[in-house]
């Protein structure tokens, strides 16, 4: 390992000194691990985690290598459509997490808020921002994004487009889930292939499409029973598998090659022994590079995350036969989508499935929706029996996540777990009979107690 770490070392004095010529260097590191993945994967983790590692590094790698074979978009674009012409979609928020590899999250980061981006936006994106302003990271022809759940999508792109000439396409997504609404979108949709055409100069496939949705329905459902099993087995893998696999949900779904490797890993995680541990259910996003978080989910014996909402954002079947209208009513009943309320209801029939002993939301700074409607989630929860940790923290930025708070709070968690004593606090019927005692005359309180 200490080879990587020197060529990392390397590559960050490199880019910090000489940005503008540093991106062979960058794309060469990507290659390297590519290889690395797959002729000496890492030990200690499943092999279907492996091969997960393997091919979302091949899909980044091959990508960058060929600056006309991807758009970039965020993790809710249309990939299905993209892929319609033979090219793949780079999310933004995707890419800084590859750049942080790196440790170069922090350079991007100040040198965005050193030309004028406001230090309240997301890290992701101001990581993004940083990297392309610099010149670290060439352009592509075309760009895509959503107004789901992010409120900088738009202006990033914006910025971009204005800065660096990337042309863009916005999806404004509908916050009501009606026909209208499915039809305003669906529109777009296509709209947004019309325009691909006319970029690309290649003619549109609508049963391209349609063979894409006719699989992505059929990963869905395999997804689903592989974290089923993932609930009852133990499967070693790592923090980063789990943003691993929400990057293949999102960049890769509708592929074949990402339905091969769920059908595999249901296959391996049934030679594992059964899981005896607390099993996690994981909220918003993934802390990979967090020291604590790493040192007690890593291939741990004692606690499992079983699955993420991130991961499987959208639950129900696509109609293939109407292909814009089904990629329309999914980004709309995506459960990061409309109110919170519609969230919890999502993440409570999850747990409903899954039976996780715990759940665990991760409030990544700058991210309102996140940290604004965890209380809401909580209560539907205590509703459930369930109990939930709210971790702040930053998702990219190690200097924003202060590992100290982090590892007080979830030591006290799991601990409080443990001993079962955080279920008997989450308990509504404590909490209502708590309520009522305060109005009681102190002789009868008492003799309630």
């Amino acid at each position: 390992m200490w080879i990587a770490d020197k060529y990392i070392d390397h590559v960050k004095e490199e880019t910090t000194e000489h940005p503008g010529e540093s991106w062979a260097q960058m794309l060469l590191g990507f290659k390297l691990n590519k290889l690395r993945t797959k002729l000496l994967p890492k030990k200690g983790i499943s092999k279907g985690y492996q091969k997960l590692e393997a091919m979302m590094m091949s899909f980044v790698a091959d990508s960058l290598g060929r600056p006309d074979s991807y758009v970039w978009g965020n993790i809710f674009s249309p990939c299905e459509i993209i892929g319609c012409f033979g090219l793949n979609t780079l999310s933004i928020e995707c890419l800084s997490c590859y750049f942080s590899g790196y440790h170069l999250e922090d350079f991007f980061i100040d040198y965005a808020q050193n030309t004028g981006i406001a230090p309240t936006l997301c890290s992701y994106h101001k990581t993004f921002v940083g990297a392309i302003d610099s010149g670290a990271v060439p352009v592509p022809e075309y760009a895509v994004t959503t107004s789901l759940s992010c409120d900088g999508n738009l202006n990033t792109f914006r910025y971009l487009e204005k800065k660096k000439g990337v042309p863009f396409t916005f999806l404004d997504v509908p916050y009501r889930d009606d026909e209208a609404s499915v039809d305003y979108l669906a529109e777009q949709l296509k709209d947004f292939t019309a325009e691909l055409e006319k970029r690309f100069g290649s003619t549109f496939d609508v049963e391209k499409l349609r063979k894409a949705i006719r699989i992505e329905n059929e990963t869905r459902k395999e997804l689903m029973r592989f974290f089923e099993l993932q609930s009852e087995r133990y499967y070693p893998g790592e923090l980063i598998s789990h943003l691993y696999m929400m990057m293949g949900m999102h960049l890769l779904i509708g592929t074949q090659e990402f339905l091969d490797l769920i059908r595999f890993m249901i296959k391996d995680i049934k030679n594992y022994p059964k899981f005896d541990g607390k099993k996690i259910l994981w909220i918003h996003l993934l802390p990979f590079y967090q020291e604590t978080l790493q040192s007690y989910f890593n291939a741990s014996r004692k606690y499992q995350i079983i699955a993420s909402d991130i991961i499987i954002d959208s639950m129900e079947e696509m109609d293939d036969t109407k292909p814009f209208h089904a990629l329309a009513k999914k980004i709309i009943r995506n459960l990061y989508n409309g109110s919170y309320s519609h969230k919890a209801d999502m993440v409570g029939k999850l747990a409903n499935r899954l039976h996780p002993d715990a759940v665990i939301q991760f409030c990544h700074w700058g991210c309102k929706q996140s940290s604004g409607g965890s209380i809401l989630l909580k209560e539907k929860l205590q509703e459930m029996d369930i109990p939930m940790l709210i971790l702040d923290g930053d998702g990219i930025d190690r200097r924003n996540s202060h590992d100290g708070q982090i590892k007080t709070r979830l030591e006290a968690f799991l601990e409080m777990l443990e001993t079962g004593e955080e279920a008997e606090e989450n308990r509504p019927g404590r909490k209502n009979k708590e309520a009522a005692d305060r109005h009681l005359p102190e002789e009868e309180r008492e003799e309630a107690c």
